[in-house]
């Protein structure tokens, strides 16, 4: 059983007309984020360019939450178009524009529309580290191996 949390959304003056964030199926983990760019004027990104994305809304978010802004599959496999910084961290605390940081890694420019389908959004509890100086820790059976090391 999947629980739901209530989430507070304002839709900022350049957002409204659009819906808001949606499971595209019944068991999607995440909500899809849609471009809040003006009907006159899409966002064109080069190849090898970014730009922050607006999405017209802010959150409340309950604390012990985060948003995260992942990028959407379709977009990366098919343009080459992914989130910058993924996943992007919306804070419980934070009350500004969710904006959603876009790089086009494709070979062709990329037009963002007016309600195109961005990225999505995976609400998720958040644990709270109390972090403990120590002078030793206890051994592991990976132990200091870095990057690559458990597919050996």
């Amino acid at each position: 059983m999947t629980a739901t949390v209530r989430i507070e959304v304002l839709q900022l003056p350049h957002g409204r007309g659009l819906p808001l964030p949606a499971y595209q199926s019944g068991q999607a983990a995440g909500l899809d984020l849609l471009a809040a760019v003006d009907e006159d004027t899409p966002l064109v990104l080069q190849p090898g360019m970014h730009a922050l994305v607006p999405t017209g809304l802010s959150l409340a978010l309950s604390a012990g939450f985060e948003a995260q802004v992942r990028p959407r599959s379709g977009l990366a496999a098919r343009h080459g178009v992914t989130v910058l910084n993924a996943p992007g961290t919306v804070d419980a605390d934070y009350r500004g524009e969710v904006g959603v940081l876009l790089i086009n890694h494709g070979s062709a420019p990329f037009v963002v529309r007016r309600g195109d389908r961005i990225a999505q959004m995976v609400i998720a509890e958040v644990a709270r580290a109390e972090l403990v100086p120590s002078a030793t820790l206890p051994a592991s059976d990976r132990g200091s191996g870095g990057f690559g090391s458990t597919g050996r």
